[in-house]
């Protein structure tokens, strides 16, 4: 049964979502009276990190937001009719902008400009979607890390208009700030105050106040292991890129952030290390990808902190490593209330990366493929995980407005998740188990994971099973209920879509070839049946899921426990060591 629905975040119809936007709108309109700024007080720096490609499309007239990609040609992006609410977050927050200044050339710069003083033309005194302090922290961000872009060549009336309502949206925020979403949405909020009280001429009386109410969000939204409630690797590293600028940006000012801020980042890096594959990507969990090419480590470098990985749970996530081979499990409840908003069903998956090149995957986010790929995305089925047929570990709930979207917060989900690790001398082991399953089918799944020293061998040994009376006699109710003999499961391991598998050894066996030369095989042992499906892999920033494979280990319960026994090793003419340079 779900939670009480006061727990949970409103609805979107609801009084308290339509006093929120109220509120905003009308300081929005007051905040085009304020008194403007009219310069820069120190030259800004660009320091976000976009990407060539997706400037080049924009400069083309090809617009890619949210999933959605809508060819508008010569025409404005604010002409364009967004085909869904977060296609418009993606227009207003301006975090494009990134990219066109990553393309750097002429008509990058001239679209640029023209697409913020359209912008202000058109939204500039309090209307559009775009006032909300989730949107306006991100979009002042951008336009004072792009000034230079922006005003370059620029008239001076065109530069009036520009700190005009860079003023106007400061005052917006300094007023609604507190509104914005917990989390990354409000900490991008305070980091646009305090980025725009440190630059602009008469805002630095907003730079005190943000201060500390970026360190009082520190406290109560980073833990004492460096994590987040939403569980999303990918949004803690957007966080402490966050807190890293911040803290930058106060020290060339002549001011020091505040102890609770330096020390969220300092708990923040070396979980992130924990998280990081030996690819440099992060694991992809929760609704979170493997982040922009090089964020992370360029994150870990500017915020100076020398820390090396967590040794235990990081933000609920278990890491072995030996060799070049980095496994990352999901080994914690997930998400709870309305951080689990996008959260998944994950709990015991686990992701495998070999040097450069992942090879064990959970699918990721469909988000950003519309309503059906979004909901798949979240299920058990999606991850490297065992899975009872037509059920998940943890189940979806009614859906909440949450950050200006709705969707499904998770309900009924694992209450209790154990975990111990240990090293020995052949290599790292990990033995836990979730109650998923318990409530609706009295079983309990365990999952062993050991991995060799070298990296060369992962061994795995998942059990469901009934572990006392009590769930002993919900097996025995559920098999009476629906009239069945068994319970029929199944394992499944995703592979990233650039690996390339087939079955061997007459089906006893299935091969997998990386492009950097490397060669896994992967055999089951006990009584279940081995079988190379379709699955997919599930990229922001592509237009459709890419097609990839799944190995699917199929069993079914009869009896109070059932085990299931595999290997994942490098085939022995593939040597420890490659030259992986394409």
């Amino acid at each position: 049964m779900a939670p009480n629905n006061a727990s949970f975040p409103p609805r979107a119809d609801g009084w308290p979502t339509r006093r929120v936007r109220f509120a905003n709108r009308l300081h929005a309109r007051l905040s085009a009276f304020s008194k403007p700024a009219t310069a820069f007080l120190s030259q800004p720096e660009p320091r976000t990190i976009g990407s060539f490609a997706r400037g080049k499309q924009l400069t083309a007239g090809n617009f890619m937001f949210a999933g959605h990609l809508v060819e508008h040609g010569d025409e404005s992006i604010w002409d364009i009719k967004a085909p869904s609410p977060a296609f418009d977050q993606s227009m207003h927050g301006f975090a494009w902008l990134d990219d066109l200044a990553a393309v750097g050339d002429l008509p990058a710069r001239a679209a640029g400009q023209s697409w913020v003083l359209e912008w202000i033309a058109k939204f500039g005194r309090g209307s559009g979607p775009g006032w909300t302090p989730d949107l306006t922290g991100r979009r002042l961000i951008r336009w004072i890390n792009h000034a230079l872009m922006l005003l370059n060549g620029a008239e001076k009336e065109q530069s009036e208009e520009y700190f005009l309502s860079l003023g106007q949206q400061t005052i917006f925020l300094s007023r609604r700030w507190a509104s914005a979403s917990p989390g990354l949405p409000r900490f991008e909020a305070l980091t646009g105050l305090i980025y725009a009280g440190l630059a602009l001429k008469g805002m630095d009386r907003h730079v005190r106040p943000a201060m500390r109410a970026l360190a009082v969000e520190c406290q109560s939204q980073i833990d004492a292991e460096g994590g987040i409630p939403t569980r999303n690797p990918e949004e803690l590293l957007e966080v402490f890129t966050l807190l890293t600028w911040a803290a930058a940006a106060l020290s060339e000012s002549g001011h020091m952030a505040m102890k609770e801020h330096l020390l969220a980042i300092e708990r923040i890096a070396p979980t992130l290390r924990s998280l990081r594959h030996a690819d440099g990507g992060l694991a992809r969990f929760h609704g979170g990808g493997r982040g922009l090419e090089g964020r992370l480590d360029h994150a870990l470098a500017a915020s100076g902190v020398r820390a090396t990985a967590n040794t235990g749970l990081s933000m609920g996530y278990a890491r072995i490593g030996g060799g070049r081979t980095s496994v990352i499990i999901d080994a914690s409840p997930p998400p709870a209330l309305e951080a689990s908003h996008q959260a998944h069903a994950s709990t015991l998956a686990f992701e495998l990366t070999s040097g450069r090149r992942p090879l064990i995957v959970n699918c990721g986010s469909g988000i950003s493929f519309g309503e059906e790929w979004r909901q798949a995305g979240r299920a058990t089925q999606t991850h490297s995980t065992l899975s009872i047929e037509g059920f998940s570990s943890s189940r979806l709930g009614s859906k909440r407005l949450v950050r200006g979207i709705e969707s499904e917060l998770l309900v009924e989900t694992p209450k209790n998740v154990r975990v111990q690790q240990s090293k020995g001398p052949d290599g790292m082991s990990i033995l836990m188990g979730q109650d998923g399953y318990v409530d609706t089918h009295g079983l309990t799944h365990i999952r062993r994971l050991d991995l060799s020293n070298d990296g060369r061998m992962l061994s795995g040994e998942d059990t469901l099973g009934a572990l006392n009376d009590n769930e002993k006699r919900r097996f025995e109710m559920y098999l009476n209920r629906v009239s069945i003999e068994g319970v029929p499961f199944h394992i499944r391991f995703h592979i990233h879509p650039d690996v390339e598998a087939g079955l061997d050894l007459g089906g006893r066996a299935i091969s997998l070839a990386l492009k950097s030369g490397e060669v896994w095989v992967f055999r089951r042992e006990g009584p279940s049946k081995m079988t190379l499906q379709s699955g997919v892999y599930l990229e922001a920033g592509r237009l459709k899921p890419r097609t990839a494979q799944q190995i699917v280990l199929s069993s079914t319960v009869t009896d109070y426990a059932h085990q299931v026994n595999w290997t994942l090793a490098k085939a022995q003419d593939t040597p420890s060591n490659i030259r992986d340079l394409n």
